[in-house]
């Protein structure tokens, strides 16, 4: 079932959002050099941040009172103090930092450095870069497991997937994926690695443990031609019951069961949908649009995209606080 992307009256919108749904969304446009803020309850942009050339990767402290933004023309991590909506300071990386995670411990970030084929490691409390770890071509997709033992990195041009030891930084095996691999995840019982695979347009699946793979999936979607099928980001819900892919110039996002690996639906959104980000009740997925400079919101409740909301040029990443 493919869901409609046209806005829906405001009257049903109003009737849609939930008082619990007052999150806040934050895109970063890699055209503007600034952050979009929408607020949730509203679903409307009510400001803009400024921050470094060419922002990408964004990322939530793990108290959610900063917001971390990969400015990778500017070879840093600008840190943003959420009550101030203002940078109030930045953290070294190596040469264009694309993606990044934050450690669930809190005090590390490990960042995806494009251009030297390397992960950095920064201590947030010291603003300094306290490990660098070798890794293929083209380093970009960064998870991390939820009880901080490995760390995940994808490489593009060596079509790999790099598993890392938290504590000691050694690579503890490199597995080959589908070609020019995106965004990588762990599910949240530490048992699963999610790859995307941008130009095969799959994702794949492997035991986080054995380094086995468990499944291929794959997107047909009709009219659209398969090249135009590209899997970029990755959201998975807490749960473990459902996975969500965005497909890029093909405008859908893909809704799965993480369980049998199935598609269960396709969600019509706005142009070259990159990054994902679910909202902190996880009954809504609101998605960047890279082509179309808007954010899609789509209710998971009812199964529909909601509204579309206009944001800067070249929306990249996303995320949502509560």
């Amino acid at each position: 079932m493919i869901s409609r992307r046209k806005a829906l009256p405001a009257v049903i919108v109003a009737a849609l959002v939930s008082p619990c749904s007052a999150e806040t969304v934050y895109v970063s446009n890699e055209k503007d050099n600034t952050i979009s803020i929408i607020d949730g309850e509203t679903l409307a942009t009510v400001g803009t941040i400024a921050v470094g050339r060419r922002p990408r990767g964004i990322g939530l402290s793990q108290d959610k009172k900063k917001l971390f933004a990969a400015v990778s023309d500017d070879n840093r991590i600008d840190i943003i103090d959420l009550a101030t909506r203002k940078v109030e300071g930045s953290l070294p990386s190596g040469p264009d930092p694309e993606l990044f995670v934050v450690h669930p411990d809190g005090k590390r970030l490990f960042v995806a450095n494009e251009d030297d084929n390397q992960v950095s490691v920064i201590a947030i409390p010291e603003r300094r870069i306290i490990g660098e770890i070798e890794v293929g071509v083209e380093p970009e997709g960064m998870g991390a497991s939820p009880d901080g033992r490995i760390v995940v990195n994808t490489s593009e041009t060596t079509s790999m997937l790099h598993v890392i030891d938290a504590e000691t930084l050694e690579v503890l095996d490199n597995l080959l994926v589908d070609t020019r691999p995106r965004v990588a995840q762990v599910s949240a019982d530490n048992r699963q690695i999610w790859v995307s695979s941008e130009l095969r347009g799959s994702v794949e699946v492997f035991d986080a443990q054995a380094r086995e793979a468990l499944a291929k999936i794959t997107f047909e979607i009709p009219s659209i031609s398969p090249e135009f099928v590209q899997a970029v980001g990755i959201q998975l819900t807490r749960d473990g019951t459902r996975a969500y892919v965005a497909l890029g110039p093909a405008n859908r996002v893909a809704e799965i069961d993480a369980k049998s690996y199935k598609v269960l639906r396709m969600y019509l959104v706005g142009q070259r949908v990159w990054q994902l980000a679910l909202s902190p009740d996880e009954k809504r997925l609101y998605t960047a649009n890279g082509a179309s400079n808007d954010a899609s919101v789509i209710d998971l409740e009812h199964g529909r995209v909601i509204k579309s909301i206009p944001v800067g040029r070249s929306p990249w990443g996303i995320v949502a606080a509560p």
